[in-house]
């Protein structure tokens, strides 16, 4: 026992955590983003040629796995680009590496500026009401730039009566996603990752599968009005959030503002 825990060094269980940490964060960030299948089969195919391979002794079949490991890199890097990139922008956003963030930082304490929120509840309420369908995206800490590309570039201040204008029905933009980024409208008819979460009621149309696609793959916020019933939604972090009131969406909004 005392030759086992003289091997056991305090680098090894530093070593350890720093790995049970990467773990987590990879797996929170492969939940979120509707991947966490693959992850847990990665990591079970990672588990057996450790045994099989390092353990046992297995050397034909730990040859072949060990091929396997050396090409998989290559082909998950390329596979999960969206979730390795948010991956590495929430581990260099995390709170304990404030004091560093803050040399690098360029944004102006307008970071966490809320004069977005209102307008937005606003225009949901009315097209609520109108049974108007909208797809409204936030941008946070991971760019939009890629999706707001795919639209129609506008760069306006935020206005109620701009979005409503935007996703009246006889708008040619309204069927596209309305992005919001740095307190500005940038882009409307954008066209988003659609979600293939199979645990989707099947009644939710492309709106909502566009909103939760976005909230998988990137932090962004983005909330929907049906069509059909006049329900709004948000997706955030890989969930769909359905059937809100206008005082639940202000005080979710503006708790995400913050964050």
């Amino acid at each position: 026992m005392n030759s086992i825990l003289a091997l056991f060094s305090i680098k090894d269980l530093f070593d350890i955590i720093l790995v049970a940490t990467m773990l987590y964060y990879l797996y929170r960030t492969m939940k979120d983003s509707g991947s966490l299948n693959i992850f847990i089969g990665v990591l079970a195919f990672v588990i057996a040629w450790v045994v099989m391979y390092k353990i046992l002794d297995m050397r034909l079949i730990g040859t072949i796995m060990d091929k396997f490991i050396d090409i998989g890199l290559f082909i998950l890097v390329i596979l999960f680009q969206d979730q390795i990139k948010r991956f590495l922008i929430e581990l260099g956003s995390h709170k304990g590496w404030g004091f560093i963030a803050q040399i690098f930082r360029h944004k102006s304490s307008s970071d966490k500026d809320k004069r977005w929120v209102m307008p937005v509840v606003y225009a949901c309420m009315s097209m609520s009401k109108s049974k108007t369908g909208a797809l409204i995206v936030v941008e946070r800490q991971i760019p939009l730039d890629d999706y707001e590309h795919t639209g129609d570039m506008i760069d306006a201040n935020i206005n109620t009566r701009l979005i409503e204008n935007i996703f009246f029905k006889n708008s040619p933009l309204h069927d596209g996603a309305l992005i919001i980024a740095g307190n500005k409208v940038k882009s409307a008819g954008c066209i988003l990752p659609v979600s293939h979460d199979t645990s989707l009621p099947r009644y939710l149309g492309l709106r909502h599968r566009s909103a939760l696609g976005i909230a998988q793959a990137t932090d962004a916020i983005a909330v929907v009005v049906s069509e059909e019933t006049g329900n709004i939604s948000y997706a955030h972090k890989g969930e769909l959030h359905q059937k809100l009131s206008s005082t639940e969406l202000e005080h979710i909004l503006s708790q995400l503002a913050e964050a």
